[in-house]
């Protein structure tokens, strides 16, 4: 861990594509095309944390599909 990780106190929105991929980003900036968020939001370390336990097929939708 950095020292700008451990000084971190951005808001974040957890975000997630058509292909069931997600990410976070910071809250209040504009969500880029193609993504949408999911309703959690708040410290990096949480919405990684709300992630990992969500997205447990790291594999696109569509790979999943055709499996």
């Amino acid at each position: 861990m950095t020292d700008s990780d451990e000084r971190d106190d951005t808001r974040y929105a957890v975000v997630v594509n058509h292909e069931e991929q997600y990410s976070i980003w910071p809250e209040g900036r504009e969500i880029p095309a193609g993504w949408r968020t999911v309703g959690v939001t708040g410290p990096k370390d949480e919405c990684l944390a709300h992630i990992a336990r969500v997205w447990t097929d790291l594999r696109p939708l569509s790979a999943r599909r055709n499996s």
